[in-house]
């Protein structure tokens, strides 16, 4: 279930919801709750351990929510005046990739900045977001928009309230804004964020500490992984967010976090605070089914065959595997996460958890007619989730089938082009003024991202998965310029003529040529169809389809706006009926989870110990990737060489330690804090057995995998000479 104890109360159902208060003695620690209902929990956050007052938490501008930042993807938090931000070696390690080469490779050496002028700048793109405004604007989203409004019409008046909100929000520089919904759009957010653009690397270990134990290890427990690093905000000398420049100056934060080294142990309170990205614990059963029986299935077959291309045309110690390290990482993650999910459905019984709630849910609703709207509703969101299941599964392979980088180049060129002629207001997101920069910088990106002979192959690979399927499902225009033919009655692959065709696209193309690219930002629409260009004569072709697909999950999403806030109301009252307390699910704004230090039993005669300790590195190191521990780092660990970072208990220093903590991705770098609100770890990682929380919460077998600062602090002081940086930290000893 996702849900929390509350206390009941006859007069609970004519309460507002923000004035019911958790009953102590909920066990579960079950919930991704937003800062705003951290007071009706104080209760039980206090009795888990919190010494800050519950309320000093709700403020996402004051401390310590003030300190917790958003990398887009990613979290972290502020821990110097300098503007120095932590978070984890996984998240900042595709800027270290961008900066790396097989000559001068950071992955393998690391990297440390003794002086700021050192500093390197990240990945083009990379953004550090300081959120200094929120509140609640559902009524000027939806509140007047016409309950007879469905489909394409509700979509776009949403998405114009919206943009509009926006657009006046950003009208003071400097500032990215966004309107998330919540509770599947029954409540939306105004969300006011500091975009820092000037983002340098000022730390990186090498992996053989920051990825220790690699995809082996991934997911799971025990875990040896010195997953942390640093970046460094940097601003103009007006303190004003600006791009790169070696005039900048470190920014200032409002607010940062003290780092413990005092230590914490088996059953102390921890929270995290952080940005997870998307949980799925209220979709509807239908949804679930093709979930796990279609779409996660073959999303692992086809990442296994995308990983073995990748390692076969990138070999170990080239130029082109430093370019591809970042994606076969995601790669490599996402594939053992979804066959985790896959295994945890099935020890759960997820559909069947599933079918029983929602039988209860109707049985809730009954024949009482107050509650009838919800019982229609309910019935057209199932028939519109296995509508929209089809729809995915029928372009999927299409889909599949454009992913090369130069298309996906050409394809934007060609829509700014056309979204440019309209006035900014009209323009599709993505596409407007505010946006000019992240499409820039997309651009550039691609030069350390890109082997031509790596992508023809990956491409060529996706092809004949798309040719193979019955033409139905194909598009004509696509086909014929990739060298599959018109015969509408062929599915047969002429492997040789498409490979010759694609090798013909990438010698012909100027988007390899990133000033190239850069410069078609300012072509017209007429100029692109006249390119003799042959990514961008594709891009050109396939645009009417892509346009209907386009408008197609737009009516959808309309729908869906108008039918899943109903479901979500159905959920909320079924609940406080029962004196429980439903939260939204994560959907990348900040969101605060707690619980304590725990082990744990997954299963029958295994044993999951709190700590992992220095020695277990040894234990496991072989000399070889992914368990080659630097030497250095082994010959202290024989000498015992703590210094002060030893945990009494363990009569050693911590490595990782595991929480009850909910988490997911997103979650990565997100601040664990103890009860006083100081850094005492890095949130990375869940054990295999967690995974699948993203759709249903097991207090019994979920567990989040933590990097101790103590741990942290010891790299940097004895193996990276980071000492100037701990200086550089309130310390807390």
């Amino acid at each position: 279930m996702v849900f929390k104890t509350l206390k009941r109360s006859p007069k609970l159902l004519l309460l507002p919801l923000a004035s019911i208060a958790i009953s102590a003695t909920a066990t579960a620690k079950e919930g991704m709750f937003t800062p705003e209902q951290l007071p009706l929990i104080k209760k039980d956050l206090v009795a888990t351990g919190l010494e800050l007052p519950p309320e000093t938490l709700t403020s996402l501008t004051e401390f310590p929510m003030g300190a917790v930042v958003s990398l887009g993807g990613c979290s972290a938090s502020f821990v110097s005046d300098l503007g120095l931000v932590v978070t984890n070696h996984h998240c900042s390690r595709g800027s270290v990739q961008y900066n790396s080469t097989a000559e001068n490779n950071y992955l393998a050496d690391g990297f440390v900045a003794k002086t700021l002028s050192e500093e390197l700048p990240a990945a083009p793109g990379s953004r550090i977001y300081v959120t200094v405004d929120f509140k609640d604007v559902t009524k000027d989203v939806i509140g007047s928009l016409d309950p007879k409004l469905t489909g394409r019409e509700r979509y776009d008046a949403i998405e114009r309230n919206q943009k509009n909100i926006i657009a006046e929000c950003e009208k003071d520089e400097g500032h990215r804004c966004s309107v998330p919904s919540f509770h599947q759009g029954l409540e939306y957010k105004l969300i006011k964020q500091l975009e820092i653009k000037d983002v340098r690397i000022a730390y990186s270990p090498a992996d053989s500490i920051g990825k220790y134990g690699g995809d082996i290890d991934n997911w799971m427990w025990p875990r040896h992984t010195g997953d942390f690093a640093f970046y460094r905000a940097y601003v103009d000398k007006d303190g004003k967010p600006a791009d790169y420049s070696k005039d900048n100056v470190p920014y200032q934060p409002a607010h940062t976090i003290k780092v413990s080294a005092a230590g914490l142990d088996d059953g102390d309170f921890v929270m995290a605070a952080g940005y997870p990205g998307r949980t799925q614990r209220y979709q509807r059963l239908v949804t679930v089914e093709h979930t796990f029986g279609w779409s996660y299935p073959t999303w692992v077959a086809l990442i296994e065959e995308w990983i073995d291309v990748i390692e076969k045309t990138a070999p170990e110690g080239s130029d082109a595997r430093v370019k591809y390290e970042s994606l076969l990482a995601g790669l490599n993650n996402f594939m053992k996460n979804t066959k985790g999910q896959i295994k945890g459905a099935k020890r759960v019984g997820l559909v069947e958890r599933r079918a029983q709630r929602e039988a209860e849910l109707l049985e809730w609703i009954g024949d009482v007619k107050s509650r009838q709207k919800y019982r229609q509703a309910i019935a057209d969101l199932d028939k519109l989730e296995t509508e929209i299941s089809a729809f995915n599964k029928a372009s999927f392979l299409y889909n599949n089938a454009n992913r090369s980088q130069m298309l996906s180049a050409a394809k934007r060129l060609y829509r700014l082009a056309i979204e440019k002629q309209k006035p900014d207001a009209d323009r599709e997101p993505g596409y407007q003024e505010r946006d000019m920069d992240r499409i820039k910088q997309g651009l550039q990106r691609i030069d350390r991202r890109f082997d031509a002979t790596v992508e023809q192959a990956l491409w060529l690979m996706f092809i004949e998965k798309y040719a193979k399927q019955d033409k139905s499902q194909r598009v004509a225009e696509f086909d014929n310029l990739i060298g599959l033919g018109s015969d509408s009655r062929s599915n047969k692959f002429d492997e040789e003529k498409v490979a010759k065709t694609l090798a013909g696209f990438y010698q012909n193309t100027v988007l390899n040529d990133a000033e190239k690219r850069i410069a078609l930002m300012d072509a017209s629409v007429e100029e692109l169809k006249a390119s003799d260009d042959p990514f961008i004569k594709l891009a050109v072709a396939t645009f009417d389809h892509s346009l209907d697909v386009e408008n197609t999950s737009k009516v959808h999403a309309g729908k869906r706006a108008t039918l899943r806030p109903q479901y979500m109301q159905a959920i909320i009252a079924w609940q406080a009926s029962k004196g429980l307390l439903a939260y939204p699910d994560a959907n990348s704004t900040l969101r605060v989870t707690y619980g304590n230090v725990i082990g744990g039993s997954p299963k029958d005669g295994m044993i999951y110990e709190p700590f992992t300790r220095l020695e277990g590195i040894t234990e496991k190191d072989t000399g070889e990737e992914p368990f080659n521990s630097p030497k250095k780092q082994l010959e202290l660990i024989e000498k015992k060489a703590y210094g002060d970072y030893a945990l009494e208990s363990l009569g050693t220093v911590p490595v990782n330690f595991l929480t009850d903590l909910d988490s997911t991705g997103g979650n990565s770098g997100s601040a664990t804090l103890n009860s006083k609100g100081e850094l005492v770890g890095l949130l990375f990682d869940g054990t295999f057995e967690s995974v699948n929380s993203d759709w249903d919460f097991d207090p019994r077998t979920t567990r989040t995998i933590h990097v101790d600062t103590r741990y942290m602090l010891w790299v940097m002081e004895y193996i990276d000479d980071a000492k100037h940086l701990i200086d550089e930290m309130v310390i807390v000893r």
